[in-house]
């Protein structure tokens, strides 16, 4: 069986994620655990970043890489056109995707963390021990935009990054107006991507990811209360609920470092 290693709450395992149930390829999912599971990460592909896919003894990371993988290893559902225009187009907007929604999603959330006490430990791993998730959720909100100068997440970066998201959710909605998927009569790649990296803007509403309830549906208000961005929004609800398997009772995750399965606890 294919084996992801994996953050729950990684937006880009939520992109391999997306294209794995619509392929209809069963698969495990291995929580990487912060610190120990990294090496163990490391020692499998050379770095330390989720997502990775291992597939027999072939080991591949890096979302793209893992998409065009699946794509040539199981062609059934292809991800990107034959047509020309419409092949370029798409992976023209993945890579887009990949580099803008992907990327400036972070400082974004990052600015509603400092805002939010319960939402700071509620996107942990679900490995995190609790008396780190503990930890977390009694920082200082102050403390923590202090921080978020030292990671890239200064005042003027969350404001560079949320001009640039409202810019790409105006773009995505107006494409979509009387279309069912950006770039085909059909999903792609293109679509996968952008629904994928759009988690952390907001959650998806169903019992797709193991987070708490209360997190559900929830995102950085200053995009998911905005009406000119809900085609977007109504769009992506109708991608999961298509082609987004949620989670059973019976679904397992794995913790990197353990022989042990662990349920997945479904509230």
């Amino acid at each position: 069986m294919l084996e992801l290693y994996q953050f729950e709450v990684s937006q880009y395992a939520e992109k391999v994620r997306l294209i794995l149930d619509y392929k209809g390829l069963p698969y495990r999912k291995i929580e990487v655990t912060p610190g120990v599971g990294q090496l163990e990460l490391f020692r499998l592909s050379g770095q330390r970043k989720v997502p990775v896919l291992k597939d027999g003894n072939t080991v591949i990371a890096d979302s793209t890489a893992i998409a065009l993988y699946l794509d040539k290893q199981y062609p059934e559902k292809p991800l990107i056109p034959v047509d020309p225009k419409q092949r370029g187009l798409c992976l023209l907007i993945e890579e887009w995707a990949d580099e803008s929604i992907g990327i400036k999603s972070r400082p974004v959330l990052f600015e509603a963390l400092s805002k939010n006490l319960s939402l700071r430990s509620a996107i942990l791993p679900s490995a995190t021990p609790d008396i780190l998730k503990n930890l977390v959720g009694s920082v200082p909100g102050e403390f923590l935009n202090l921080l978020g100068v030292g990671v890239g997440a200064s005042p003027e970066a969350v404001k560079e990054a949320k001009t640039a998201i409202h810019q790409d959710l105006e773009a995505l909605s107006l494409m979509l107006v009387d279309s069912p998927y950006l770039v085909a009569d059909y999903p792609t790649l293109a679509d996968f991507t952008v629904a994928g990296l759009s988690m952390l803007l907001k959650f998806p509403s169903g019992n797709y990811l193991n987070i708490p309830e209360a997190l559900k549906g929830k995102g950085v208000p200053e995009f998911t209360d905005n009406a000119a961005y809900q085609p977007f929004f109504n769009w992506r609800d109708r991608l999961y609920a298509d082609y987004r398997k949620p989670l059973t009772a019976t679904t397992t995750t794995y913790t990197s470092g353990s022989n042990t399965p662990t349920s997945i606890n479904i509230d």
